[in-house]
């Protein structure tokens, strides 16, 4: 075996460790790894000659040179008697094992610190990774629902023993229901230099936690478009890979970093599409290692479409409203409901006043239907409302709206605002009986809203029924309205990812 430069590779008495993957045979021989790529093809990838697997072993080594200099030595050669030739390996000096944050991960050791330094190292290199128009151009919405369709039909094809239909027939209505209202996001994305020459295999297994900094190996190499990815993306997935391992905390907490080293003021719901992605994809793998014999394989790629599944779910972009008449407390809900899910909370009374160019403490009292409260002065304000929230749907952002929605026709703008963004749209119907709203309405301190107990009496009479709206009793306490509210709003429970929360960031 000859070592790049011509040595010769060290002369060991002891056992060689071996690992196989879907594209390569790994071999451990003291302080050196030699990778030896398998002759296959797998379709996307066509490692069947020896000249493509030279070609592909000398691409490995100037890629991930980038990550880990002084761990890729170079090309070396593996000569068999008999045989014609010399077999190209990746020669690369060796990580101690017991440093992979796989093995971290798995024996419970803390990892807080060693994810702060990989997400550190990973938003700085991605700060200066290569950009440009052809790299661009695989960050667009189409793009990336063009890598989707093709892992599709993939999974289709392999998944006789996989996943159910049933699963794989969910992800593909959540991922095409996404995509098709978030382009503005991929745009601003691109518009931003988000989307970069990244890594584009980030495993746990090719990360090592040493003390002088991490070491992240084995970028994906055969094919470069699909290592042209949003920064975020390349961060998924790690994060998927964490989660599979057993710890989803550490995997939110390292994607939280990487959005605060890195200054990503990306959407939750991109976070947990990304890592859909990822697990989707890492299904695919194992999919065709089970076509490989290797077992288990099928199991895994079972858990990782769930896993897919549930963060589709969680990236739903979601038209929350949450309506009542004034003294329901709907204002109180919609705070703690925005909360509770990562959304914008928009007001209509804040936005009102905004629009009259007053501070929402500054009283603006009228009689129902005067003032700043006429049916024009409404309509303007119900309009720009579902503007500002068709904005920041299109840019994945969930919104709850809190307003009374007393007219049908509001609700039914609202509805089309929801259908033409791809989010999913929730009525919430605050009540309480009439001695709490008027007990309410007595005592309540100067605020956004002017309403006084005349003006609800008076909405009461004009409200229209609404057979769509889920009614939410507000009249005990905040939690148990905010359990009813969520129960509507995310139907799935603990078959949802929990939701992502972006770092909080000081202002410049």
């Amino acid at each position: 075996m000859a070592e790049p430069g011509g040595h010769e590779g060290p002369a060991s008495t002891q056992r060689a460790k071996v690992c196989e993957t879907h594209t390569a045979m790994v071999f451990f021989v003291e302080d050196r790894v030699y990778k030896r790529k398998k002759p296959v093809d797998l379709g996307f990838l066509d490692y069947t000659t020896r000249s493509s697997r030279r070609a592909v072993c000398e691409r490995e080594i100037e890629l991930n040179r980038r990550f880990a200099p002084d761990v890729y030595l170079g090309l070396g050669e593996l000569r068999t008697p008999g045989e014609q030739g010399a077999e190209p390996l990746v020669v690369m000096r060796r990580m101690p094992d017991d440093r992979r944050l796989s093995h971290l991960v798995r024996t419970g050791a803390p990892v807080a610190d060693d994810l702060r330094a990989v997400a550190r190292h990973l938003a700085a290199w991605h700060s200066a990774a290569p950009r440009g128009p052809a790299i661009a151009e695989q960050g667009t919405r189409d793009a990336l629902a063009a890598r989707w369709e093709a892992s599709f039909t993939q999974v289709d094809v392999l998944a006789a023993k996989g996943p159910t239909r049933d699963e794989t027939g969910e992800v593909e209505r959540l991922v095409r229901r996404y995509l098709a209202g978030r382009k503005p996001l991929f745009d601003l994305r691109i518009e931003q230099g988000r989307v970069l020459d990244g890594h584009g295999d980030l495993l746990a297994d090719d990360v090592f936690c040493l003390g002088d900094g991490p070491r992240i190996l084995d970028c994906l190499e055969f094919d470069d478009s699909l290592r042209y990815v949003d920064g975020l993306d390349d961060a998924a997935f790690l994060a998927m890979d964490l989660e599979s391992l057993g710890a989803p905390e550490s995997a939110a907490f390292f994607l939280a970093q990487y959005g605060e080293f890195s200054g990503d003021p990306a959407p939750p719901s991109l976070w947990h599409h990304y890592v859909a992605y990822r697990a989707f994809v890492r299904a695919k793998v194992s999919l065709i290692q089970a076509r490989q014999g290797a077992p288990g394989a099928h199991a895994t790629a079972r858990r990782l479409v769930r896993m897919a599944l549930r963060h589709l779910r969680a990236s739903a972009v979601g038209l929350t409203l949450v309506a009542g008449l004034p003294g329901t407390g709907k204002s109180t809900l919609s705070g703690a409901l925005a909360d509770r899910l990562g959304a914008v909370l928009l007001s209509s009374d804040r936005l009102r006043k905004e629009m009259a160019g007053l501070s929402p403490q500054q009283t603006a009292s009228a009689d129902y239907g005067e003032g700043l409260y006429t049916p024009e002065w409404t309509a303007r304000t119900y309009a720009e409302l579902l503007d500002r929230a068709a904005a920041l749907l299109a840019l994945g952002e969930s919104v709850v709206l809190d307003a009374t929605w007393i007219d049908s026709a509001q609700r039914e703008a609202a509805r089309h605002t929801a259908e033409s963004a791809g989010a999913d749209l929730v009525a919430l119907h605050c009540h309480v009986p009439d001695d709490v709203t008027a007990a309410r309405l007595s005592t309540r301190a100067p605020g956004a809203s002017d309403a006084d107990l005349g003006v609800a009496e008076a909405m009461a009479a004009e409200e229209q029924p609404w057979s769509g709206a889920v009614g939410v009793d507000t009249g005990g306490s905040l939690e148990a309205a905010v359990g009813q509210a969520l129960a509507a709003v995310r139907p799935w429970g603990s078959d949802q990812a929990k939701v992502f929360r972006r770092p909080y960031m000081e202002p410049d």
